[in-house]
């Protein structure tokens, strides 16, 4: 048997028409909105992405990109590059900002705790004046 053809979560050609339009008269509409919503929430769902706890904070963060992109009509078509394409390349790349920003937060987070465990542990003023935890020499050649 054959398989049967998986439709497109958003029509191409419908999305590029429905842009041609918002150029013309500048009014955005509803159904134009929803195409940039599924384009983000269907990119979610990828096997790169779908598996992050912050996932609906990259896909708000990939409408807004979008929505600039589209309010500011940085899409030119005398390129003859896809409409498609270049809005899913914009929430793509904000997908991996996102995940750039939260591993940094991670790293400050990860990086503040081990400081302060270190600073409980060793100083006596924190313990009731006792010293719970005292620190090895490291001498040259030691890890």
């Amino acid at each position: 048997m054959a398989k049967e053809k998986k439709e497109h979560y958003v029509n191409r050609a419908e999305f590029e028409a429905e842009l041609k339009e918002y150029y013309e008269t500048d009014v955005m509409t509803d159904n134009l909105c929803i195409k940039l919503q599924k384009i983000a929430h269907g990119l979610s769902f990828s096997p790169s992405f779908y598996a992050y706890s912050y996932r609906e904070d990259m896909v708000g963060d990939a409408m807004i990109k979008m929505y600039t992109a589209l309010r500011d009509k940085k899409f030119k078509f005398e390129t003859g590059s896809s409409p498609f394409s270049y809005f899913t390349t914009i929430a793509y790349n904000e997908f991996v900002s996102r995940i750039k920003r939260e591993k940094r937060h991670h790293e400050v987070v990860s990086n503040y705790k081990e400081q302060m465990y270190e600073e409980m542990m060793t100083d006596p003023n924190m313990n009731g004046g006792q010293n719970i935890y005292v620190r090895p020499n490291m001498e040259d050649g030691d890890e």
